[in-house]
């Protein structure tokens, strides 16, 4: 069998090895050749190709860094953007997958010495979210596509008129509300006069004289009375009947409220405690405050006692409930979003009482809102 053959098991053992990564330190990266060995990295050095090009470096090796940093950039950032998207992922993770491909830009040739410069250097020219944490950096791709851009203005666009739409409906039921109350007073009001009305009739009718035409005289009063009653019957049947109207449009409204509930529920400026073991005992059962909500899912939390910074997500956190007579913010539920004052607690059901203090619900008392619905106010 000669030597060339290309079944031989030499041959079949050198298309193997060709095949997967081999050795950093026999890789030439100015003549992108691999090297198997130090003896052929050794051969490959003292090769006139191999000189030729070392002479091209050395006349301006600014140029051939900044060529090899702009490469590694470019494909470095395509990967994160089509593997991963704009999720956040850990920068080991995308590197080792970007050097599995054996073709790839060495980052000894680039200006950047290690990975975690790399990283850095990517969060200062903005192109990347960038967030040290105990186990690492990591890195979010900013997609600043036009086409991504359009769509994200058109989903706040769309947020905002769902907010609007919310707040119309709010100042709808305050404005039913108030004419409720007015409608009410004018009511009482009438009846009032009228009360007074009837009554200073009857006084007259008492001081004066019976003369012949007494009977004609109580005949009158009396049809007169009866319309006053059929009057005054006929505008409290109406006042029951807008009293009615509006307490149902208003339970209708709450019914809704109370039904939408969401599976996210971080909100800033409320005080969690940590529950995950996976951070270590420093942090484990301790308090922080929301400072930042990403994504609805995911906080940054300031801890109390030493200031740390941490990023988490809501299934490692959990609500914190304080005394009575503290405040409190409603998380979920038909009054999401709502300030209060936590009233009582019952032990049993896991439940509060809360006093509503902000929106056009202000002042009611919410009976059984579960713990997970509230959170204690920095």
């Amino acid at each position: 069998m000669g030597k060339s053959d290309f079944l031989t098991p030499k041959a079949i053992a050198n298309r193997i090895k060709s095949k997967g990564l081999q050795k950093l330190r026999w890789y030439c990266q100015m003549c992108q050749k691999q090297c198997r060995d130090e003896n052929g990295f050794k051969c490959h050095c003292m090769s006139e190709s191999h000189q030729r090009q070392l002479l091209l470096a050395s006349e301006n090796p600014q140029q051939f860094m900044d060529y090899f940093s702009e490469e590694f950039r470019n494909d470095f950032l395509e990967l994160l953007r089509r593997r991963f998207g704009t999720k956040r992922v850990h920068n080991n993770i995308v590197y080792n997958e970007y050097i599995s491909h054996r073709e790839h830009i060495h980052m000894n040739a680039t200006q950047w010495e290690t990975l975690t410069d790399f990283t850095k250097w990517l969060g200062r020219e903005g192109l990347c979210k960038v967030d040290e944490t105990p186990k690492g950096w990591y890195i979010q791709y900013i997609d600043r596509d036009p086409e991504t851009i359009r769509r994200q203005l058109e989903l706040e666009k769309k947020k905002k008129q769902d907010l609007d739409d919310e707040e119309k409906t709010a100042k709808f039921i305050e404005e039913q509300v108030r004419r409720g109350l007015e409608g009410k007073e004018q009511v009482v009001t009438f009846n009032l006069s009228k009360g007074a009305c009837s009554s200073s009739g009857a006084t007259s009718s008492k001081s004066s004289t019976l003369g012949p035409s007494a009977l004609k005289t109580i005949g009158s009063s009396a049809s007169v009375k009866r319309k006053e009653s059929s009057q005054s019957s006929a505008q409290s049947k109406e006042k029951k009947k807008k009293k009615s109207a509006l307490d149902e449009i208003m339970e209708i409204e709450e019914e809704k409220k109370r039904t939408a509930r969401t599976d996210y529920w971080l909100q800033p400026e409320i005080v969690v405690k940590i529950i995950t073991k996976k951070l270590g005992e420093k942090y484990h059962k301790k308090k922080g405050i929301v400072k930042e909500v990403i994504d609805k899912y995911t906080a940054v939390v300031k801890m109390i006692d030493s200031g740390d910074k941490l990023k988490l997500d809501q299934t490692h956190l959990e609500t914190v409930i304080p005394a009575p007579g503290k405040r409190i913010l409603v998380l979920n539920g038909g009054y999401r979003g709502n300030e209060g004052t936590l009233e009582s607690i019952n032990e049993k059901t896991f439940s509060a009482t809360v006093v509503i203090e902000t929106g056009p619900l202000k002042g009611r008392r919410v009976e059984g809102i579960q713990y997970e619905d509230i959170s204690k106010l920095a």
